[in-house]
């Protein structure tokens, strides 16, 4: 019998090949994919500064969320600040943003978490989830808005084809692109993915581990970025948040990692939001003994083990 918070909604699945059929082309000179700002508002505040620095310089920025900027904002005030911010730019969902306008049975925070998480972590989160979802059933205006959103874009960026999803090519919750499934080898299924799609670039979230991936599929450079989050730490001893940042242009402030294909910079841009204002509004939120603040608060503190050579990963193939 299935878990909850283990297993995986039916509606979360898809297609590799459905996910390009449909390519928007952007205008912009920048984008900011922003996946896991978990409802740091501070964090918001910082990618925006970021946006407007670019934008004084010349290069248009798009902002692309895509999934899981909500989770830590358990408050009226806080939880339609957020969305409301995020909702007027380009966005796709995450299995958070799914389960708080389409809950699901027995899906509990919808993350299918794969087996090497412990069950307290998967327990907390559903009950994280579940407190999100009493507040956002006050918010139907932001429920609906949720519901009509998609849950991947396929974005014409620079000349190459830019696929923006949550999890993997298979699963709006897949952990096919964690950082733990580079480090075991999934060169296989990446290949699978790229000529199931067509896409050049593949830009995720949901598993909270950054990664930086690039190799050969069919004699062309491919491309796959995970920011980890944009909410919390990603680094040791390193409380900043990651974006991915997509441009011709190479950023302005020193990335954790980057590389260059096909004439596009692809970076794990930090953002340096103010950590003693956000810790302030999650620990009233989130008091000692309470689910957020066992499972995430030293992350938020003191980031995570990895060292920015630890998120690069070239091809085995």
């Amino acid at each position: 019998m299935a878990q909850e918070g283990r297993s995986c909604p039916l509606a979360y699945r898809y297609d590799p090949a459905d996910l390009c059929r449909q390519v928007s082309e952007s205008s912009a000179d920048v984008l900011y994919v922003i996946g896991g700002l978990y409802g740091n508002v501070y964090a918001l505040d910082e990618i925006e500064r970021m946006a407007r620095a670019e934008e004084r310089e010349g290069r248009r920025v798009q902002l692309v969320f895509n999934g899981d900027f909500n989770w830590f904002n358990a408050s009226d005030e806080l939880f339609r600040e957020v969305n409301e911010r995020v909702l007027g730019h380009t966005v796709s969902l995450g299995n958070v943003e799914y389960e708080l306008a389409n809950p699901s049975p027995g899906a509990g925070c919808g993350c299918a978490y794969p087996e090497f998480v412990e069950q307290d972590v998967v327990e907390r989160s559903n009950r994280i989830i579940e407190r999100l979802q009493g507040v956002a059933s006050a918010c139907q205006d932001i429920r609906k808005q949720l519901a009509d959103s998609p849950r991947y874009r396929c974005l014409m960026f620079g000349g190459l084809k830019i696929l923006v999803l949550h999890g993997d090519p298979e699963s709006l919750a897949g952990w096919g692109l964690a950082h733990e499934a580079f480090a075991e080898g999934n060169e296989s299924s990446l290949a699978e993915w790229f000529n199931a799609t067509g896409a050049d670039g593949i830009v995720c979230t949901h598993t909270c581990l950054p990664v930086l991936w690039s190799g050969l599929v069919a004699k062309q450079a491919r491309v796959v970025v995970n920011n980890g989050s944009a909410g919390m730490g990603n680094l040791e001893n390193d409380p900043r948040g990651l974006i991915t940042r997509i441009s011709a242009s190479m950023p302005s402030v020193e990335p954790v990692a980057a590389l260059e294909r096909r004439g596009l910079h692809f970076s794990l841009v930090p953002v340096a939001f103010d950590q003693r204002a956000w810790l302030t509004r999650f620990d009233a939120l989130w008091p000692s003994g309470s689910d957020a603040q066992v499972s995430y608060r030293n992350r938020l503190l003191n980031g995570t083990s990895l060292a920015p050579g630890d998120v690069v990963f070239p091809s085995g193939f």
